[in-house]
Order: structure tokens, then sequence, then C-alpha cells
């Protein structure tokens, strides 16, 4: 038994802020990969908002905010792997299926070693372009430790302290998102929190 990281949706903004969005359940990887051909300083709309903050199901092929760690059998594993691979073959351009196989195993063992914590633990990401590189910094969010006394208005989770991060989080105007006029894109939310694991 393995531990993977599968999609979660605890609020409706990601069919909102995304080109698409990931189903909740879905098997899922970090998915830079996607923003390879990408002029990334030029992104903009629900595309930037994937590149700066999407997981990437491997069902939908959409994009989640939010993962959850969760155990995977090796045949789940293997589902995945192969979900992946199909992708990179037909969508960016593998060369071949070993190729693709390969570039698919890479990048769910990278999503495999972001889950050394226990089973429901959430991660969210925050990927940016400096100096020509693109970098992915990830954070973890645990269960509140302390007790409550008020059931009407429970934290759920809490994030974990990361250094360096001294600004409030930035969350979507649903609301007047919704108000929108049809067509138009609304801004995407903002989530430049640095984290404490890194990956390219």
């Amino acid at each position: 038994m393995s531990r993977l990281l599968r999609t979660i949706r605890l609020d409706p903004s990601d069919a909102l802020v995304f080109p698409r969005a990931a189903e909740p359940g879905e098997w899922a990887v970090p998915g830079g990969f996607c923003f390879w051909d990408d002029d990334v300083a030029a992104l903009e709309g629900k595309r930037r908002q994937a590149f700066r903050a999407g997981f990437l199901g491997l069902a939908s092929f959409g994009w989640s905010t939010l993962v959850q760690v969760a155990s995977a059998t090796p045949a789940q594993r293997e589902e995945a792997v192969a979900a992946l691979a199909a992708h990179i073959r037909a969508a960016h351009g593998a060369p071949d299926d070993t190729a693709a196989r390969a570039a698919a195993e890479e990048e769910i063992a990278f999503a495999e070693s972001l889950c050394d914590h226990p089973p429901g633990t959430l991660v969210a990401l925050a990927r940016s372009a400096e100096g020509g590189e693109v970098r992915e910094r990830f954070r973890t969010l645990h269960e509140r430790p302390q007790e409550h006394r008020r059931f009407d208005a429970l934290p759920v989770f809490a994030a974990v302290s990361v250094d360096g991060e001294d600004e409030a989080p930035i969350r979507p105007d649903l609301a007047r998102m919704a108000r929108a006029p049809t067509g138009a894109t609304p801004d995407p939310p903002t989530r430049d929190a640095p984290g404490a694991k890194d990956g390219a």
C-alpha cells in the first residue's frame, strides 16, 4: 500500500477559477509539466490560476486547489500511472509510449514524495516562475488540536506555520464572481504562500 494525492473540494471556488475543475476524489499530481510550453509571464485569467495553485486530477484532467493524502493499492497506483501516461502521450507530445510512461512514473513518484503525512492531510501549492525556472512550494494543513466549546462554528483545519509566511491568505469573492457578466473571466484569487517543501 502506498500513499498518493487525491483531489478534494471544500467549497465551489474551483469551478469558478479554473479552466476545468477536477472532480473530488480523483488521483492527482502537481502537474507543472502542463505549462512547459507556456510563456508563464503572459498567462491570464483561469489558466494563470491553474498555473499558480492547481493540482492536476487524473480522471478529468481538471484542476484542484487542494488535495489530500490517501492510501492507494498497487492496482490504484498503476491506474494513475497509466492514465497520466496516456494523457502525456496524447496531449503533450511524448514521442512514444515508453517515454510517456517514464514521464508519468516520475510525476507519480514526485506526488508520492509529498505524501509523508497521515492520510487525510490536506496539501496546497503555490507555483511561480523565478529566474526563468518554475518553482513549486507545498504546505500542509492539519486538524486544529485545540478544544472548542461552540459547535456552531468549528474551524476544522488550520495551516501549519510556514517560514516566511507573514500575510493572511487571500480568498476568492465568490459572490462577486457569481455576479460577473456571462463570458467574463473573473480575476483569480492569489495564493502566494511560500511553503516548507520545494519541488521543480
